[in-house]
């Protein structure tokens, strides 16, 4: 029977430190059961992240043979300085590399990640690393501005008085210019922190941001099929353990809830340039719950009269980016105010 998979992404953690024979092995089972090695002839993405620090050419003809067509290279910054401060280690010279070696085994696709906000930075030095990623000549890129999650050593090292967080001012500052300068490079932006050339967006992340279905494999990841979701279990000693019918043990299961599933349409659709059909989103709230349609109406106009959204398409203006949070929460609680 012909796979219907029509992405897959092989990320979290570094899966460049795997050794090419096991990648071998992986990538002979996910041909096994996704037509893994022929995805890009029908129209799919197979993308895997990659360290610098951990491409070989073995490693990049093993994985071109298997099938990936796209590779996404962690580079952050190509400051030794802000490097140390992330706890990255690699050689940003590496970053050139990887990029060549891939396009060598014949994976005409990169991107590369970058973080801007990091403590320390100034914006010069942000747009000397904007210039060095646009000279890599990669088709996509990633920026993401530093952020601080609970229970992760950048948060630990910052409440231990190690570094002061970055002015908010100086950080909104940083997004406007990547948005400028990227654009002036010929990269549109299609979703928040993501920037690529006319056909280049990621298929896989425009499937999430479009609420399409996806699979879980691997400890900790999320799976989202016909309004479930689920994360699978983060050890792996219980991943391996394989207690229900084959499957690994899940965990945070959540079924459908139409409500949810609302909040989680603007969550993610918001993020996009493109936004979201507003006539459908209501017709789909008018059946969970008629008076959504007053408290999204009121919101909605409150923000415009702000500056913060557009109605045709709708969707973030400008200045709704640097708040797309603020704007993002606002209009969730008009879905559910409890």
């Amino acid at each position: 029977m012909e796979p219907n998979i029509g992405t897959i992404f092989v990320g979290g953690g570094t899966p460049s430190l795997l050794r090419p024979e096991l990648w071998a092995l992986l990538l002979e089972g996910l041909d096994r059961a996704a037509g893994a090695s022929s995805i890009e002839s029908r129209g799919g993405e197979f993308t895997v992240e990659c360290n610098p620090e951990t491409v070989t050419p073995e490693l990049m003809h093993t994985l071109r043979t298997g099938g990936v067509s796209r590779v996404s290279i962690g580079a952050q910054s190509f400051n030794r300085v802000h490097l140390k401060t992330l706890e990255r280690w690699h050689d940003p010279d590496n970053v050139f590399r990887a990029v060549e070696l891939a396009r060598r085994a014949g994976i005409e696709r990169q991107s590369l990640d970058l973080i801007f906000g990091i403590p320390g930075q100034t914006i010069d030095e942000w747009r000397s690393d904007l210039r060095l990623a646009l000279s890599a000549g990669t088709e996509h890129l990633s920026c993401y501005g530093l952020t601080y999650e609970q229970g992760t050593a950048m948060t630990a090292r910052h409440q231990r008085g190690e570094f002061s967080r970055i002015d908010e001012d100086l950080e909104a500052d940083m997004f406007i210019d990547t948005v400028s300068d990227l654009a002036a490079a010929g990269m549109r932006r299609y979703e928040v922190s993501n920037f690529a050339r006319p056909g280049a967006e990621c298929r896989h992340n425009l499937a999430y941001w479009r609420q399409k279905d996806w699979l879980a494999a691997g400890p900790a990841a999320s799976g989202h099929f016909a309004g479930w979701c689920w994360k699978n279990t983060p050890r792996l000693d219980d991943y391996l353990s394989l207690d229900d019918d084959g499957f690994a043990p899940i965990i945070d299961a959540e079924p459908p809830d139409p409500r949810r599933a609302l909040i989680e349409f603007i969550l993610t659709g918001l993020r996009l340039a493109e936004g979201i059909d507003e006539n459908q989103f209501l017709e789909r709230a008018d059946s969970v719950d008629p008076a959504i349609r007053r408290r999204w109406n009121r919101a909605a106009d409150a923000l415009r009269g702000r500056g913060l959204l557009i109605h045709t398409p709708f969707c973030l203006s400008e200045t709704g980016y640097l708040l797309a949070n603020q704007v993002i929460s606002t209009l969730s609680l008009a879905i559910d105010p409890s």
